[in-house]
């Protein structure tokens, strides 16, 4: 009997179905046809590329109530957010397809040459491995720069979203686009490594943990292959105390709860001057408790389960252990008596260095409270991380949080009076143990080129 792969319905605990991995002779196929239609995809003009990336668009627009309703399904996620999500995929493939010929366009330097300048050319076949947390965006907000480049795609997706992995698929050829242009695999994280050592892959785009990002860069610098690697996050959001508190619990609430706490990017650490902690404090738990949640099909529900029962008890330890450790358990921080994977909203107080919610990333609705003395002290605290992907500052003084976001909080995006979030038309990314590369703007669309001199005497 073949390998299989099963989707769990996380908000009643039931098997949806189940999936045959991928064989070896249907890997083999995938990587033939992605090596035929690169060869043709890349002698297109841009007009013509474009041309493609608007119908994917229009139809994921049509087929937006089967994708919302199958990621709910499969990973637990609100409707009206996987609305939410599914229209912002459509508007990047859509953006890049009216601003990607003038961001690969030739750059032209001055030279002793007759003619010298910058082209930008495809590299061939790149393997994106995508997690579970936004089963459309991750992929297509990879996706719609480096075809638009030049390049074709194969997709490992995670295992749990096996039948959002599909449809993307059947989408992307129901649009017309060119067979292979993106393919998906349904196999296993351990066939990841044999894909990469592959030499029809010519580079690797993840988004996922850090563990699984060191074990990609590896296989990937074992081979000199280029690698973009969007990873764990532990955003920290500093209130200063001149912080309008209205603005500071709207931000902290809706980033914290964003895809049920399941985003890289959601505010995880609220780092709070002393001189305004005890109003936050109080504010932030109030709204944390009266979030609502359950059913990811019912419309009032805020937040969804989370995405697996596993996860959920993981972060249910590294509660526990943070309390044990001397934080103080303000809402939430147990487990319902239900059969999904639920967790409520929660929050940690009196949170300190060596406890996991100070040091660890909390990859669910658990917002973590951590006093500073002062503004000097909060940068501290919020740059004390092995991650740097996001933060927040708030302030009413915009020009002086925007100094701090710009200059010292340690991150790939740094939002002032705003929660953090990705934009098509910004680079987004991390440093330190949160990745290297850039998805998205100008900037992603040059991460899977050849930046190529052509110089002419």
């Amino acid at each position: 009997m073949p390998q299989q792969l099963i989707s769990i319905n996380p908000a009643t605990g039931k098997q949806i179905a189940t999936y045959n991995v991928h064989d070896d002779q249907y890997i083999e196929k995938t990587l033939r046809q992605s090596v035929k239609t690169f060869e043709e995809w890349r002698k297109l003009p841009f007009s013509k590329r474009a041309s493609v990336l608007k119908n994917i668009a229009k139809e994921i627009r049509k087929e937006k109530d089967n994708l919302v309703n199958l990621a709910s399904s499969e990973m637990g996620k609100p409707v009206q957010q996987g609305y939410y999500e599914v229209e912002k995929c459509a508007k990047t493939l859509e953006f890049y397809a009216k601003e990607g010929a003038k961001f690969l366009a030739n750059q032209v330097v001055k030279t002793d040459a007759h003619k010298s300048y910058v082209s930008f050319q495809p590299l061939g076949t790149v393997l994106a491995i995508m997690p579970w947390n936004f089963p459309y965006w991750q992929l297509f907000r990879a996706m719609a720069p480096t075809v638009m480049a030049g390049n074709v795609m194969i997709l490992k997706h995670a295992s749990n979203v096996s039948g959002c992995a599909l449809a993307i698929e059947r989408v992307i050829k129901n649009a017309g686009a060119p067979k292979g242009l993106m393919q998906t695999l349904l196999v296993p994280s351990s066939v990841a490594g044999k894909l990469i050592d592959d030499t029809r892959i010519a580079a690797v785009t993840l988004t996922g943990s850090t563990t699984a990002g060191s074990k990609v860069a590896e296989a990937a610098g074992r081979n000199l292959k280029k690698v973009v690697l969007e990873l764990g996050g532990s955003d920290p959001y500093i209130i200063l105390e001149d912080a309008d508190m209205d603005v500071a619990i709207e931000i902290a609430v809706r980033g914290r709860l964003v895809n049920s706490g399941q985003s890289c990017i959601a505010a995880k650490r609220f780092v709070v001057v002393k001189s305004v902690r005890k109003e936050f404090e109080k504010r932030f738990t109030e709204q944390m408790k009266v979030a609502t949640y359950g059913d990811p099909m019912d419309e009032k529900s805020r937040i969804g389960p989370m995405a697996r029962h596993d996860l959920r008890d993981q972060l249910h330890e590294q509660v526990q252990k943070s309390i044990a450790a001397g934080a103080k358990l303000l809402c939430g921080g147990f487990i319902p008596d239900n059969p999904g994977a639920y967790y409520p909203p929660t929050v940690l107080t009196n949170v300190k260095k060596g406890m996991p919610a100070y040091d660890e990333e909390l990859f669910g609705p658990v917002g973590a409270i951590i006093e500073a003395k002062n503004e000097a002290d909060a940068m501290r605290i919020a740059n004390d991380s092995i991650y740097g992907l996001g933060g927040g500052i708030i302030s009413k003084n915009r020009a002086r949080a925007e100094k701090l976001a710009a200059e010292e909080l340690q991150a790939g995006s740094c939002f002032v009076n705003d929660f953090v979030h990705s934009d098509q038309r910004l680079p987004f990314g991390g440093i330190k143990h949160s990745g290297y590369g850039r998805e998205l703007g100008e900037f992603g669309i040059h991460e899977f080129v050849n930046i190529k001199t052509v110089f002419v005497k």
